[in-house]
Protein backbone atom coordinates (compact mmCIF):
# COMPACT_ATOMS: atom_id res chain seq x y z
CA UNK A 1 0.00 0.00 0.00
CA UNK A 2 2.88 2.61 0.87
CA UNK A 3 4.19 1.71 -2.71
CA UNK A 4 0.91 2.28 -4.40
CA UNK A 5 0.43 5.33 -2.39
CA UNK A 6 3.44 6.78 -3.38
CA UNK A 7 2.87 5.36 -6.77
CA UNK A 8 -0.68 7.74 -6.96
CA UNK A 9 1.34 10.77 -5.57
CA UNK A 10 3.85 10.94 -7.53
CA UNK A 11 1.60 10.22 -10.85
CA UNK A 12 -0.36 13.06 -9.76
CA UNK A 13 2.29 15.18 -9.14
CA UNK A 14 3.79 14.59 -13.03
CA UNK A 15 0.11 14.97 -14.53
CA UNK A 16 -0.51 18.42 -12.58
CA UNK A 17 2.20 20.37 -14.40
CA UNK A 18 1.13 19.41 -17.59
CA UNK A 19 -2.45 20.12 -17.45
CA UNK A 20 -1.47 23.43 -15.84
CA UNK A 21 0.82 24.12 -18.66
CA UNK A 22 -1.47 23.27 -21.37
CA UNK A 23 -4.63 24.76 -19.99
CA UNK A 24 -6.78 21.48 -19.95
CA UNK A 25 -9.90 21.72 -19.16
CA UNK A 26 -11.30 19.58 -15.42
CA UNK A 27 -14.10 17.44 -16.12
CA UNK A 28 -17.73 19.70 -16.17
CA UNK A 29 -19.87 19.45 -12.94
CA UNK A 30 -19.35 17.23 -9.30
CA UNK A 31 -21.45 14.52 -11.40
CA UNK A 32 -18.29 13.77 -13.42
CA UNK A 33 -15.87 14.22 -10.57
CA UNK A 34 -17.76 11.70 -9.03
CA UNK A 35 -18.09 8.94 -11.83
CA UNK A 36 -14.02 9.48 -12.52
CA UNK A 37 -13.74 9.23 -8.84
CA UNK A 38 -15.55 5.94 -9.21
CA UNK A 39 -13.59 4.13 -11.77
CA UNK A 40 -10.61 5.24 -9.78
CA UNK A 41 -11.40 3.58 -6.64
CA UNK A 42 -12.52 0.64 -8.34
CA UNK A 43 -9.52 0.95 -11.44
CA UNK A 44 -6.63 1.57 -9.45
CA UNK A 45 -7.33 1.00 -5.62
CA UNK A 46 -9.47 -1.71 -5.50
CA UNK A 47 -7.63 -3.82 -8.77
CA UNK A 48 -4.03 -2.54 -8.04
CA UNK A 49 -4.35 -3.26 -4.24
CA UNK A 50 -6.22 -6.15 -4.72
CA UNK A 51 -3.33 -8.28 -6.73
CA UNK A 52 -1.04 -6.50 -5.00
CA UNK A 53 -2.24 -7.45 -1.39
CA UNK A 54 -2.85 -11.36 -2.79
CA UNK A 55 0.89 -11.65 -4.13
CA UNK A 56 2.07 -9.86 -0.75
CA UNK A 57 -0.36 -12.49 1.12
CA UNK A 58 1.47 -15.84 -0.56
CA UNK A 59 -0.81 -15.96 -3.89
CA UNK A 60 1.58 -17.07 -6.99
CA UNK A 61 2.06 -14.51 -9.68
CA UNK A 62 0.55 -17.50 -12.30
CA UNK A 63 -3.05 -17.86 -9.94
CA UNK A 64 -3.38 -14.03 -9.57
CA UNK A 65 -2.82 -12.89 -12.96
CA UNK A 66 -5.29 -16.28 -14.42
CA UNK A 67 -7.68 -15.13 -11.83
CA UNK A 68 -7.17 -11.41 -12.80
CA UNK A 69 -7.57 -12.58 -16.70
CA UNK A 70 -11.36 -13.83 -15.86
CA UNK A 71 -12.19 -9.97 -16.88
CA UNK A 72 -12.65 -10.47 -20.38
CA UNK A 73 -14.86 -13.49 -19.99
CA UNK A 74 -16.91 -11.75 -17.18
CA UNK A 75 -17.38 -8.64 -18.61
CA UNK A 76 -18.67 -10.14 -22.05
CA UNK A 77 -20.79 -12.41 -19.70
CA UNK A 78 -22.32 -9.06 -17.80
CA UNK A 79 -23.20 -7.54 -21.29
CA UNK A 80 -25.16 -10.46 -22.51
CA UNK A 81 -27.07 -10.48 -19.81
CA UNK A 82 -28.20 -6.99 -19.69
CA UNK A 83 -29.11 -7.11 -23.60
CA UNK A 84 -25.91 -5.97 -25.23
CA UNK A 85 -25.17 -8.39 -28.48
CA UNK A 86 -21.71 -10.79 -28.13
CA UNK A 87 -21.34 -12.42 -31.09
CA UNK A 88 -20.19 -16.39 -31.36
CA UNK A 89 -16.85 -15.00 -32.79
CA UNK A 90 -16.24 -12.76 -29.70
CA UNK A 91 -17.32 -15.71 -27.64
CA UNK A 92 -14.76 -18.02 -29.23
CA UNK A 93 -11.88 -15.56 -29.41
CA UNK A 94 -13.04 -14.70 -25.51
CA UNK A 95 -12.28 -18.93 -24.72
CA UNK A 96 -9.30 -19.02 -27.31
CA UNK A 97 -7.48 -16.04 -25.51
CA UNK A 98 -8.56 -17.61 -21.80
CA UNK A 99 -6.78 -20.95 -22.95
CA UNK A 100 -3.90 -19.15 -24.08
CA UNK A 101 -3.72 -17.19 -21.21
CA UNK A 102 -3.99 -20.57 -19.25
CA UNK A 103 -0.99 -21.99 -21.00
CA UNK A 104 1.30 -18.91 -20.82
CA UNK A 105 0.69 -18.57 -16.73
CA UNK A 106 0.60 -22.77 -16.35
CA UNK A 107 4.58 -22.79 -15.50
CA UNK A 108 4.19 -20.12 -12.72
CA UNK A 109 1.50 -21.72 -10.91
CA UNK A 110 3.05 -23.13 -7.64
CA UNK A 111 5.56 -20.42 -7.32
CA UNK A 112 5.58 -18.10 -4.71
CA UNK A 113 3.13 -19.84 -2.05
CA UNK A 114 -0.59 -21.06 -2.47
CA UNK A 115 -4.17 -19.79 -2.21
CA UNK A 116 -6.16 -19.45 0.48
CA UNK A 117 -9.54 -17.54 1.87
CA UNK A 118 -8.04 -14.41 2.25
CA UNK A 119 -5.52 -14.33 -0.29
CA UNK A 120 -7.88 -15.64 -2.98
CA UNK A 121 -10.58 -13.10 -1.78
CA UNK A 122 -8.04 -9.79 -2.41
CA UNK A 123 -7.62 -11.27 -5.89
CA UNK A 124 -11.59 -11.69 -6.51
CA UNK A 125 -11.40 -8.19 -5.42
CA UNK A 126 -9.15 -7.37 -8.01
CA UNK A 127 -10.83 -8.55 -10.13
CA UNK A 128 -14.18 -7.19 -9.81
CA UNK A 129 -12.92 -3.85 -9.26
CA UNK A 130 -11.24 -3.54 -12.60
CA UNK A 131 -14.26 -5.74 -14.33
CA UNK A 132 -16.87 -3.07 -12.78
CA UNK A 133 -15.01 0.18 -13.46
CA UNK A 134 -14.57 -0.64 -17.25
CA UNK A 135 -18.33 -1.12 -17.50
CA UNK A 136 -18.74 1.92 -14.67
CA UNK A 137 -16.48 4.45 -16.80
CA UNK A 138 -18.27 3.03 -20.35
CA UNK A 139 -21.34 3.73 -18.41
CA UNK A 140 -21.14 6.92 -16.72
CA UNK A 141 -18.25 8.75 -17.64
CA UNK A 142 -18.41 11.32 -20.34
CA UNK A 143 -15.74 11.75 -22.62
CA UNK A 144 -12.88 14.09 -21.34
CA UNK A 145 -9.58 15.10 -21.43
CA UNK A 146 -7.45 11.90 -20.37
CA UNK A 147 -5.08 13.85 -18.01
CA UNK A 148 -7.67 15.47 -16.12
CA UNK A 149 -9.58 12.61 -15.89
CA UNK A 150 -6.58 10.66 -14.83
CA UNK A 151 -5.89 13.11 -12.20
CA UNK A 152 -9.04 12.50 -10.25
CA UNK A 153 -9.12 8.85 -10.80
CA UNK A 154 -5.89 9.50 -8.94
CA UNK A 155 -6.37 11.41 -6.08
CA UNK A 156 -9.47 9.24 -5.23
CA UNK A 157 -7.21 6.18 -5.38
CA UNK A 158 -4.92 7.90 -3.06
CA UNK A 159 -7.67 8.91 -0.84
CA UNK A 160 -8.47 5.05 -0.10
CA UNK A 161 -4.92 3.95 -0.63
CA UNK A 162 -3.59 6.29 2.16
CA UNK A 163 -5.36 5.23 5.61
CA UNK A 164 -4.13 1.56 4.65
CA UNK A 165 -0.61 2.38 3.51
CA UNK A 166 -0.29 4.49 7.34
CA UNK A 167 -1.58 1.52 9.09
CA UNK A 168 1.25 -0.93 7.55
CA UNK A 169 4.06 -2.09 9.80
CA UNK A 170 7.09 -2.47 7.35
CA UNK A 171 8.67 0.82 6.24
CA UNK A 172 9.61 1.57 2.76
CA UNK A 173 13.76 1.16 2.48
CA UNK A 174 14.44 3.63 -0.59
CA UNK A 175 17.31 2.20 -2.89
CA UNK A 176 17.99 1.91 -6.86
CA UNK A 177 15.57 -1.07 -7.19
CA UNK A 178 12.75 0.55 -6.05
CA UNK A 179 13.13 3.86 -7.40
CA UNK A 180 13.60 1.98 -10.48
CA UNK A 181 10.64 -0.16 -10.00
CA UNK A 182 8.78 3.31 -9.10
CA UNK A 183 9.55 5.25 -12.03
CA UNK A 184 8.91 2.51 -14.27
CA UNK A 185 4.92 2.17 -12.17
CA UNK A 186 4.59 6.01 -12.32
CA UNK A 187 5.97 6.69 -16.30
CA UNK A 188 5.32 3.70 -18.40
CA UNK A 189 1.82 1.99 -16.10
CA UNK A 190 0.05 5.03 -15.12
CA UNK A 191 1.06 7.72 -17.30
CA UNK A 192 1.48 5.34 -19.96
CA UNK A 193 -0.75 2.47 -19.65
CA UNK A 194 -3.68 3.28 -17.53
CA UNK A 195 -3.95 6.92 -19.97
CA UNK A 196 -4.32 4.46 -22.88
CA UNK A 197 -6.72 2.44 -20.69
CA UNK A 198 -8.92 4.94 -20.58
CA UNK A 199 -8.96 6.17 -24.15
CA UNK A 200 -9.99 2.69 -25.51
CA UNK A 201 -12.54 2.43 -22.69
CA UNK A 202 -13.85 5.78 -23.75
CA UNK A 203 -13.46 5.10 -27.49
CA UNK A 204 -14.46 1.26 -28.09
CA UNK A 205 -16.51 -1.37 -27.14
CA UNK A 206 -16.12 -3.07 -23.67
CA UNK A 207 -15.82 -6.48 -24.79
CA UNK A 208 -13.11 -5.51 -27.04
CA UNK A 209 -11.13 -3.56 -25.08
CA UNK A 210 -10.90 -5.69 -21.90
CA UNK A 211 -9.78 -8.53 -24.44
CA UNK A 212 -6.64 -6.78 -24.91
CA UNK A 213 -6.34 -7.44 -21.30
CA UNK A 214 -5.46 -11.55 -22.51
CA UNK A 215 -2.32 -9.88 -24.03
CA UNK A 216 -0.40 -8.79 -21.09
CA UNK A 217 0.90 -12.21 -19.63
CA UNK A 218 2.14 -12.78 -22.90
CA UNK A 219 4.14 -9.76 -23.53
CA UNK A 220 5.31 -10.03 -20.36
CA UNK A 221 6.69 -13.64 -20.88
CA UNK A 222 8.30 -12.30 -24.34
CA UNK A 223 9.97 -9.08 -22.35
CA UNK A 224 11.12 -11.75 -19.29
CA UNK A 225 13.01 -13.59 -22.22
CA UNK A 226 14.42 -10.41 -23.74
CA UNK A 227 15.52 -8.38 -20.24
CA UNK A 228 16.11 -11.25 -17.88
CA UNK A 229 16.46 -14.44 -20.54
CA UNK A 230 14.14 -16.17 -19.29
CA UNK A 231 13.22 -19.69 -21.20
CA UNK A 232 9.79 -19.50 -23.20
CA UNK A 233 8.49 -23.24 -23.46
CA UNK A 234 6.63 -24.55 -26.15
CA UNK A 235 3.56 -24.61 -24.48
CA UNK A 236 3.86 -21.28 -23.67
CA UNK A 237 4.37 -20.23 -27.14
CA UNK A 238 1.40 -22.21 -27.66
CA UNK A 239 -0.18 -20.08 -25.38
CA UNK A 240 0.93 -16.65 -26.88
CA UNK A 241 0.02 -17.92 -30.27
CA UNK A 242 -3.49 -18.71 -29.21
CA UNK A 243 -3.99 -15.74 -27.03
CA UNK A 244 -3.47 -13.68 -30.23
CA UNK A 245 -5.65 -15.51 -32.48
CA UNK A 246 -8.56 -15.06 -29.78
CA UNK A 247 -8.15 -11.45 -29.12
CA UNK A 248 -8.02 -10.90 -32.62
CA UNK A 249 -11.09 -12.49 -33.53
CA UNK A 250 -13.12 -10.40 -30.64
CA UNK A 251 -11.72 -7.38 -31.83
CA UNK A 252 -12.13 -8.11 -35.88
CA UNK A 253 -14.79 -5.69 -36.69
CA UNK A 254 -17.89 -7.82 -38.55
CA UNK A 255 -17.66 -8.64 -41.91
CA UNK A 256 -20.17 -5.95 -43.93
CA UNK A 257 -22.64 -8.06 -46.44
Amino acid sequence: MKFLAWRYALSIACFLPWILGSRVRWPAGPGQWFHLGMTGVLMHAIYLGGVWSAVKLGMGSGLSALIVGLQPVLTAVWLSARGARVTRRQWAGLLLGLTGLVLVVARKFGQGGEANLLNLSMALAALLGITAGTLYQKRFVQPCDVRSANTVQLLAALLVTLPLALLEGPVMEWNSSLVSAMAWSVLALTLGGSSLLYLLIQRGAATTVTSFMYLVPPVTAVLALILFDEAITLVTCAGIALTAVGVSLVVRPPRVS
